[in-house]
């Protein structure tokens, strides 16, 4: 009798648990990241030598790099999907030392470092104004209301009270970052700040979207990053299939997060980790995420020009985008396989790089061994050598498209892909 009291009093507990969260969450909808971008350590340089009395130098880079004291930093995002609920993610991946934020803001961005009137909301994190982050730690600040645009600007503002120490950063940002002394998150703008283009310790925007909405993570390299692409124009590939998303009216809608890192490598450590190594935190880590583009591979391909025991082969290549696809599908996401652009006149193009490349693209077509396929080197090769990018894509070191060769590699993806079950 009392073992079925016992049942009786844990399903009424369980059904008013269930209550309360559908109560909490009554579309039953999730948290999606609308906008991410991939981190790793600020290089920095010894300073030159001086005198005791002489002061660093302040210059925007140097003050990104070497990190912040008593400073805010107010950093541009550029959204996917939109919400009317959000969150941001901070992380000190890198860190060697924790890291303290006194105070942080979101709002609408309107131009500039100014935000729209109105917009401006506090966050709290455990319902405090600010956070220590340790080492190697991400921490989710407590959700606001707030209407976040469906492809627009949002600026997310960090006040750090004391030392950071050299951030985690991403350094290919696109867009203007705002810093100045003391708390300026409140500010409406932030005159007289310093700017650079790097992200500095924030690693994510998330929204409360329906449970049909899903991430797409943009995984791979520079060519992922933007690199080449006009700052302040959101020009790269995964920010233009954003666009293409967004002007869609469809049953699911789905985010694009870009997880390109300038001069990253596959199968070993360059810029960053390489991408067998940080496809945990980068894929795995984001909200939401169901589908992987994965654009990488170009520089291992390139490498054996300057460091020839580093050449790896086709086969080498293939194997690590087994494990990639391996690893994705056990966490029950899907994978397109992406191929890897022309880049003869490079600087470290070499003809056995080319038969590499094109070995890879021709697995990568024809092996079913990912979800889809997304062509992009029929988007972006020149007829005439396709070997080549096309001239009208080539901003000058055949490498990295231009705004029209990323709007070429956006338009050549096929939407329908990630509605289809294979």
């Amino acid at each position: 009798m009392k073992t079925k009291l016992q049942s009786i009093a844990l399903a009424l507990a369980l059904t008013g648990c269930l209550t309360l969260a559908q109560a909490q969450n009554p579309k039953g909808d999730h948290w999606v990241s609308t906008w991410t971008t991939a981190q790793l350590l600020a290089r920095t340089a010894p300073p030159p030598a001086a005198p005791a009395a002489a002061q660093p130098p302040r210059t925007p880079q140097a003050v990104g790099a070497r990190g912040f004291n008593n400073q805010t930093v107010r950093m541009i995002v550029r959204t996917s999907i939109g919400g009317r609920r959000a969150r941001v993610k901070i992380a000190n991946a890198f860190g060697g030392a924790s890291v303290t934020v006194g105070a942080a803001h979101i709002a609408v961005r309107s131009k500039g470092s100014e935000i729209v009137a109105g917009s401006d909301r506090p966050l709290s994190f455990n319902g405090k104004p600010g956070c220590m982050v340790g080492p190697g730690m991400v921490i989710l600040s407590d959700p606001v209301d707030l209407e976040i645009p469906q492809v627009g600007d949002v600026a997310v503002s960090l006040y750090f009270p004391g030392e950071t120490g050299p951030p985690t950063t991403h350094a290919t940002g696109l867009h203007n970052a705002y810093i100045k002394d003391g708390d300026a998150t409140a500010q409406p703008a932030m005159a007289d700040a310093m700017t650079t283009q790097s992200y500095y310790f924030l690693a994510g925007v998330d929204v409360l979207a329906p449970r049909r909405d899903a991430l797409i993570v943009a995984y791979g390299d520079s060519i992922t990053d933007g690199a080449r692409s006009t700052p302040e124009t959101d020009h790269s590939w995964p920010a233009l299939l954003a666009a293409r998303f967004g002007s869609k009216k469809k049953p699911a809608a789905f985010a694009i997060g870009n997880m390109g890192i300038g001069g990253n490598r596959v199968l070993r450590d360059g810029t960053g980790s390489s991408a067998l190594a940080r496809f945990d935190r980068d894929v795995l880590g984001q909200s939401g995420v169901a589908w992987v583009m994965l654009l990488e591979g170009i520089n291992d391909i390139g490498r054996m020009a300057t460091v020839p025991a580093e050449a790896v082969t086709a086969d080498e290549l293939i194997g690590a985008y087994k494990q990639l696809i391996e690893r994705a599908h056990t966490h029950g996401l899907k994978i397109a396989g992406c191929t890897l652009l022309p880049f003869q006149g490079a600087s470290y193009y070499r003809e056995p790089g080319e038969a590499v490349r094109e070995a890879v693209n021709n697995w990568i077509r024809t092996s079913g061994a990912f979800d889809a396929v997304v062509d992009f080197e029929a988007a972006t090769r020149d007829p005439a050598n396709p070997k080549r990018i096309k001239p009208e894509f080539d901003p000058g070191d055949h490498l990295h498209p231009n705004d029209a060769g990323y709007q070429a590699m956006a338009n050549a993806v096929d939407l329908q892909i990630f509605n289809r079950k294979k």
